[in-house]
């Protein structure tokens, strides 16, 4: 994009100075006789931060410009530090040098990797970092997430449209969703979960729960070779499922449904294996893959048909593996890319920054959520999110996204300690009501 721009790389830099400079009198409430130190490095990023210098110095503002190449141990004393050392392209180790003034971080936090997020050496805890043109992967996958503070995009007249990566906010969710019409009936968005075994018959109950809460205006749910299921919600219906041989039963079924989530603890028989294989290749409804389901897909793919909706897919990291054959590694985006291109799937990598990748190649990240949501059972909740979003006539690449940003914005409202799964899905209707309103 720098290389596309009709301007010359001067005018971007001076841009961004400015960007930068603003940002910095926001920080000290004003200018004149403030101490500012900025740790420049020999690229553009360094360049970025000595405009930036000159323009506070005409504002009054006394700065020492550090050459972050010399490796200082440590600072001078002031009132703030711009860190424009090393931009998105570093790679390595370093140490920033020791300073008790705030930082403000250009670009991206000196030692965060730009594509990965991996921190190298002892970096700053920046208190906002000011990018420019758009995010930066680093910038949203941790570690690095955690060093950046609160973000400024700053818009120095690059063309951002080419790309195909994109965060999903809370402004986001109202376009996505539809509004329920007037004569809308249950059965224009129903779901069926098929799930459960001996001892994870709660794992379809959870998402059946959650796929009511989050819109569904019918659920059912039925456990293969149970004759009666227990644990459901009131408000879910139950059906009896063979053993065996019950994919042809449910493919036969679906002509009312507008969506199915297969796999919250169904179990790693290897019957279980071919059923689920058979039902997420020929469902003529869009399909929601989670926990052991995604064990019994075929890992070298297509796992859908041609024509048919691409299944959903909802691996953690130890899940993916088994699929992929390999971790997800230190690029998150590129790894739920390749496995979505190659299995023909909608790819949601789980993790702090969750990755929506499709077939062909678009990701949306969602940041939404945090640590309270490592906790059993929680991914059942998210695939009857996801599974009320498609009945409910959402895309699956926008299902999968809108439904990780419900499920991390419901552990976000709860408390800070003690959040189970249940809870997640009580807090849904007032999540939705207020992103949709």
């Amino acid at each position: 994009m720098d290389a596309a721009a009709p301007e010359p790389v001067e005018v971007l830099i001076h841009r961004a100075g400015g960007a930068l400079a603003r940002a910095a009198i926001e920080l000290l409430g004003g200018a004149y006789g403030r101490r500012v130190t900025v740790l420049a490095g020999k690229g553009n990023n360094g360049n970025d931060g000595r405009d930036a210098a000159e323009r506070l110095r005409r504002r009054g503002v006394r700065v020492s410009v550090v050459d972050a190449g010399g490796r200082p141990e440590r600072l001078p004393d002031g009132d703030l530090v711009i860190d424009a050392g090393f931009g998105t392209g570093f790679r390595g180790e370093f140490d920033a040098p020791a300073t008790e003034a705030p930082v403000l971080a250009c670009d991206i936090p000196s030692g965060v990797d730009g594509l990965t997020g991996r921190v190298g050496g002892e970096v700053y805890d920046a208190v906002r970092t000011v990018t420019f043109a758009a995010l930066k992967p680093g910038l949203v996958l941790w570690p690095g997430a955690g060093h950046a503070g609160p973000i400024d995009v700053a818009d120095i007249g690059l063309d951002t449209s080419s790309t195909r990566t994109h965060l999903l906010e809370a402004q986001d969710i109202g376009g996505l969703v539809p509004d329920r019409g007037p004569s809308d009936h249950k059965w224009q968005s129903a779901c069926w979960v098929i799930g459960g075994s001996p001892g994870m018959a709660a794992a379809p109950a959870m998402a059946a729960a959650a796929a009511m809460r989050a819109g569904a205006g019918y659920a059912r749910q039925s456990v293969p070779g149970a004759a009666a299921v227990d644990g459901a919600a009131a408000e879910v219906v139950t059906t009896a499922l063979p053993d065996e041989g019950w994919a042809g039963g449910v493919l036969g079924d679906l002509d009312r449904f507008g969506a199915l989530v297969v796999g919250p603890g169904i179990g790693r028989e290897v019957s279980t294996t071919a059923e689920v294989r058979r039902v997420v290749a020929e469902s003529t409804v869009p399909v929601v893959v989670d926990g052991d389901g995604l064990r019994a897909l075929d890992p070298h793919g297509p796992v859908g048909r041609s024509g048919n909706s691409p299944p959903v897919l909802t691996p953690h990291d130890g899940e993916y593996e088994a699929l992929a054959g390999e971790p997800p590694g230190a690029d998150r985006f590129a790894a739920a890319r390749a496995l979505a291109s190659r299995l023909g799937a909608v790819v949601l990598l789980k993790g702090p920054c969750t990755i929506v990748a499709d077939p062909g190649g678009r990701a949306l990240a969602v940041t939404e959520g945090d640590a309270r949501l490592a906790s059993a059972g929680t991914g059942d909740v998210l695939s009857g999110i996801i599974g009320a979003l498609l009945a409910r006539g959402v895309p699956p690449t926008e299902a999968a996204a809108v439904g990780a940003f419900l499920h991390g914005r419901a552990g976000a409202v709860g408390w800070a300690h003690g959040l189970v799964a249940t809870d997640l899905i009580d807090h849904l209707p007032a999540v939705l009501d207020d992103l949709l309103e």
